[in-house]
């Protein structure tokens, strides 16, 4: 190798990819605010489950009354989201993401009334049914909400794609080539790591037990292909006074860069997963939302008839 070719830590070929000051702090902010709103939900249910007994509040009128028509229609108003998506006329009432953060912020809001409405008791068949049906479904919300954040850049972004993904970490495989520490061995590892990281397991168990068998092996590989990486710097060091001049930022980024490219590899093993548990989640959350609409309809029913 030539000692005028060597890569120091300020060459882009060899640097892993970071995000820029603003989207960190953009999506550090995201993320507290959802952290917040689901800690301000929490203590809510939490202060009405412990004043249940203390609070006199009558489900068939007044504020109970009023408490219950307000959750419920909130909880109705959660089908605009679905609708927003699926009819062209609506498309031209803002972006997604806005009725998506409403769709999420009314599906704790409007739970969270019934439970006042109910004074968090359970009282007749149908109001039990309306209720558990009401749970079920903030539930299965929040538990969407997380798959749905796990395959998007960002819980309001634009959603991630596996090509892209898969692009990254062919980059990367690409820019490896430049670093003098990446042998080839060390590459052809990688590569063989990054090619099981693509298949696609035939069955949801294979899915799963996928991501978790990468992660361990990433981690792993880490640490031993790091220690052969500054082997292989030293070596060279040893031959070339540029590369003994820059070893220890070819150590510090070679590391560096060797941390992202598993993380990426692990990424796209992830994907695939949360993908197949975000389509299968649609499946079963759909249903939930059917049953919670007919058993409100016949509380409310049951409740100005008898």
């Amino acid at each position: 190798m030539q000692s005028g070719t060597v890569t120091t830590g300020r060459n882009p070929s060899i640097q892993a990819k970071t995000p820029t000051l603003r989207e960190s702090r953009s999506g550090w902010i995201k993320r507290l605010r959802s952290a917040t709103g689901l800690l301000l939900a929490g203590i809510a249910v939490y202060i009405g489950w412990i004043g249940r007994d203390a609070r006199v509040i009558n489900a068939g009128e007044g504020l109970g009354y009023a408490l219950g028509i307000i959750g419920g229609s909130l909880m109705l108003i959660l089908l605009l989201y679905s609708g927003r998506k699926r009819i062209p006329l609506l498309r031209h009432l803002g972006p997604t993401r806005h009725w998506f953060r409403m769709h999420m912020t009314l599906g704790v809001i409007g739970p969270i009334l019934i439970l006042y409405h109910c004074n968090f008791q359970t009282g007749s068949l149908n109001a039990k049914v309306a209720l558990y049906c009401t749970l079920l479904v903030a539930i299965s919300g929040l538990v969407g909400r997380y798959l749905y954040a796990q395959i998007h850049q960002g819980l309001y972004g634009n959603k991630s794609s596996l090509r892209q993904l898969i692009a990254t970490m062919q980059a990367s495989e690409n820019r490896s080539g430049n670093n003098p520490g990446f042998s080839a061995p060390i590459r052809r590892t990688l590569t063989e790591v990054s090619e099981a990281a693509l298949t696609r397991p035939p069955s949801l168990l294979g899915a799963v037990i996928q991501p978790i068998a990468l992660s361990l092996k990433t981690h792993w590989l880490y640490f031993s292909l790091k220690r052969q990486l500054f082997e292989n710097i030293d070596a060279q060091a040893s031959d070339s006074a540029v590369i003994g001049q820059h070893r220890q930022n070819l150590r510090r980024v070679s590391a560096k860069y060797l941390q992202a490219r598993l993380g990426e590899i692990r990424r796209v093993a992830q994907f695939g997963l949360f993908e197949r548990l975000f389509a299968l989640w649609h499946v079963v959350h759909v249903p939930f939302f059917i049953l919670l609409v007919v058993s409100a309809f016949v509380h409310v029913l049951a409740v100005h008839m008898y």
